[in-house]
C-alpha cells in the first residue's frame, strides 16, 4: 500500500469529496457564500479562492493518497483569507496563529495514521514558514456529522487549549512545537476525529 501526501493546488482540487468541493462555509463570509449556493456557483468560488490563497500566501491545504486515492484532506489558511473567521464570537485569530479550517479522512482509510501524517504534514510546512501556531473555532455542542466547524471536545483532546472560552464556539490554539512532537496517543485521537465526520458531508454549508 503507498502513501503520499500532496499540497492542494488547482490540478487536484477535484480531488475533494464532491459536497466538500463545492463548499464555501469558511472562504466566504455568510452572505457571500449564501449568494454562491443560490448562484448555483459555489465550485467557482472555491477554486478562486484557492487560486487567490497559492499565490499570494502559498500552500493552504494537503491530500493524503492511499495507492492513488484521495483518502484525507486539511485546509488552513491565515485568518485575513478566512472571512467566515470573523463571524465567530470568538474571533479574532492570533496574529501570529494560521486557522485550521477542516480536517477530514473519509472513514474507510481510518485508523491506518493518515490523520498524523496529515497534521505533521501541515506542521512542518508552517514551521519552515516561521508560523507559531495553529488555532481553530471547536463546536461545544457537535451532535452529528455534517457540521463544518470541528467538536471542541476532539480538538481539546488533540493537544488544542482553549484561549477563548465560548458556551458554544471556543477558539482554541495549538503550539506548534507541540505538534510537530506528538504522543501516540494524541495521534490515536486525532484519528478518531478526522475518521468521525462523514465523507460526503464534512464541510456541508450551514
Amino acid at each position: 500500500m503507498s502513501r503520499r501526501l500532496a499540497s492542494i493546488t488547482l490540478d487536484n482540487l477535484d480531488d475533494l469529496p464532491r459536497r466538500c468541493r463545492n463548499c464555501v462555509f469558511w472562504e466566504l463570509d455568510p452572505m457571500g457564500a449564501e449568494r454562491a449556493v443560490q448562484a448555483g456557483e459555489p465550485s467557482l468560488e472555491k477554486e478562486a479562492w484557492v487560486s487567490a490563497t497559492l499565490l499570494e500566501w502559498g500552500s493552504c491545504g494537503k491530500i493524503a493518497y492511499v495507492d492513488g486515492v484521495a483518502a484525507g484532506f486539511v485546509l488552513y489558511a491565515p485568518p485575513l483569507y478566512v472571512p467566515r473567521s470573523v463571524a465567530f464570537p470568538t474571533s479574532p485569530v492570533s496574529s501570529d496563529a494560521v486557522l485550521l479550517m477542516t480536517a477530514h479522512i473519509i472513514p474507510e482509510f481510518s485508523g491506518g495514521g493518515l490523520g498524523r501524517m496529515l497534521v505533521q504534514g501541515v506542521a512542518k510546512d508552517l514551521t519552515r514558514r516561521g508560523v507559531r501556531a495553529i488555532e481553530a473555532f471547536g463546536d461545544l455542542k457537535w451532535e452529528q456529522p455534517g457540521a463544518c466547524v470541528m467538536p471542541a471536545d476532539y480538538l481539546l483532546s488533540v493537544g488544542f487549549k482553549t484561549v477563548r472560552p465560548h458556551l458554544r464556539f471556543p477558539r482554541l490554539r495549538l503550539e506548534l512545537k507541540t505538534a510537530v512532537s506528538w504522543r501516540e496517543d494524541v495521534e490515536v485521537a486525532l484519528e478518531r476525529l478526522l475518521g468521525s465526520m462523514s465523507p460526503e458531508r464534512a464541510l456541508r454549508p450551514v
